[in-house]
């Protein structure tokens, strides 16, 4: 008998993921999946010395909190790693938030290393003030996942979003206003050269839970999670109720599928923006507002964007009110003055021109 049907889905996604893991690995030229000191090479003209030189298999971490998602995808990637021929390991972020969190980060990486995966670490991180504690945690979280990903030289970081985190997502950009990018939610694969991949997200939360029960592993169920003074766990156990009870069954996967869409149609739009920027600047190169207003909104809104974020604005802090008070640069211009964004960053029309740089 095989499986039980939950944990032969997450296996199955996590599956598919590695294979694209592998075949991406391939395109760019990195070492094959062939181990070290594999026999037969020198029928194929090798010297000798060339196959005691041969790298390890690709490493692919998982980011594991303790949680039943990432306990689910930690065991799927122990269980498929090694039929692939990849070297499996694992990472737990402790955020320092809460009592007892380092002795609770070191049982989720014994856990881990229960599960055959090797390297494992957990990584001790200081929590910021910017941008509010949720937004906070996680660029900790992610600087430190980047930084064990780059001293073992990982090929990909797995992380155990589900469909029921996308569709929080789309809503939580749905309330900001911050147009169909925010819409689109977590993409499948995201970071520097596609290193973070989502294998979950075409399942729902109950899954994991599910996989992880039939399998006894122990799962930790992060009270943050269910602290209504954090705005994810209100909509978690708030808002996304009462509108399933006002609208029916079937709205976080109709926020997935509307996620998707946006997605495919904010990439048209930023290859369009990309293509036509070169266009509207002069030799200096610096953006002439009359061909900006040619181009429409949502083209020249994404160049606007770019260009505050190259000036020095942090990304995560410019939001849509923002863009829009430097496209009035552009529209409505009537002589008023700059426009002040974050990170210090100052944009002005001058002569004809805009002129977006550090103040």
């Amino acid at each position: 008998m095989g499986p039980h049907p939950a944990v032969a889905a997450i296996r199955l996604a996590v599956r598919r993921v590695l294979h694209d893991i592998l075949n991406d690995h391939h395109a760019s030229g990195g070492p094959g999946r062939q181990p070290f000191g594999e026999p037969g090479r020198q029928a194929f003209g090798e010297h000798p010395d060339r196959t005691a030189e041969r790298l390890p298999s690709p490493l692919v971490l998982v980011a594991c909190s303790g949680g039943a998602d990432s306990m689910a995808l930690a065991s799927a990637l122990a269980f498929e790693a090694p039929k692939l021929g990849l070297r499996a390991g694992g990472v737990t972020i402790d955020h320092g938030l809460q009592p007892g969190s380092d002795l609770r980060a070191d049982e989720v990486a014994l856990r881990l290393r229960e599960l055959g995966l090797d390297p494992v670490e957990s990584i001790g991180v200081t929590v910021g003030r910017d941008g509010g504690p949720e937004a906070a945690a996680r660029d900790a979280r992610y600087a430190a996942l980047d930084a064990v990903a780059e001293r073992h030289g990982a090929t990909a970081v797995l992380l155990g979003h589900t469909r029921d985190d996308q569709a929080e997502t789309v809503l939580l950009g749905l309330a900001r206003g911050s147009g169909i990018r925010s819409l689109s939610g977590m993409a499948a694969v995201s970071g520097a050269g596609g290193r973070y991949r989502r294998p979950f997200l075409g399942l729902d939360r109950q899954t994991a839970r599910k996989a992880c029960l039939v399998q006894s592993l122990p799962v930790w169920d992060d009270p943050h999670n269910a602290d209504p003074a954090y705005t994810r766990s209100r909509l978690r156990h708030e808002g996304l109720p009462a509108l399933e009870k006002a609208l029916g069954k079937g709205v976080v996967e109709a926020l997935a599928r509307t996620a998707q869409l946006s997605r495919d149609d904010a990439d048209a739009l930023d290859a369009w923006a990309s293509q036509a920027e070169a266009s509207v600047r002069d030799a200096a190169g610096l953006l002439e507002c009359a061909k900006l207003y040619a181009l429409p909104p949502a083209v020249r809104r994404r160049i606007l964007r770019r260009a505050a974020i190259e000036a020095g604005a942090p990304a995560g802090s410019l939001f849509a009110r923002h863009i829009e008070e430097v496209d009035r640069l552009i529209t409505g211009w009537r002589g008023q003055g700059a426009i002040n964004l974050p990170g210090k960053v100052v944009a002005q029309r001058q002569g004809g021109r805009l002129v977006i740089r550090q103040g």
